[in-house]
């Protein structure tokens, strides 16, 4: 990931309704959600969750895909493997096993939950 993707990523986050919107996305795991049950659960007007999504989608943070008539988001996790591995390619001066416990404790609960380690794309 570049810097400019990085600041993409880091400012879509910023913002409450978009924050609310990718852990929402990462809790439904892979199947993701549609455009609509997205809105209705955090009683977004949907025509603002499109421009939410959109920004997401354009910072590599969420993905989607059409199914039949409805629009499915998911969290995308190479995108946010990404993010962080950006964040901590220089970890500790080269040593990036004082890094290990941080990723440790900050994936694998979340994955657990949601993917299996099959499921989990490698950055």
């Amino acid at each position: 990931m570049e810097t400019k993707q990085t600041l993409e990523a880091l400012a879509a986050l910023a913002q409450e309704t978009r924050l609310a919107v990718f852990r929402l996305l990462v809790e439904a795991g892979l199947e993701g959600m549609s455009a609509g049950d997205i809105a209705r659960q955090l009683a977004v007007p949907h025509n603002t969750m499109s421009s939410h999504l959109g920004i997401l989608a354009r910072a590599g943070l969420v993905t989607s895909r059409r199914e039949s008539r409805s629009v499915i988001y998911a969290a995308d996790y190479a995108g946010v493997r990404g993010l962080i591995a950006f964040l901590l390619q220089d970890c500790c001066k080269g040593r990036p096993e004082i890094c290990a416990p941080l990723l440790d404790a900050a994936l694998a609960p979340a994955a657990a939950r949601c993917c299996p380690p099959s499921a989990m794309p490698e950055v």
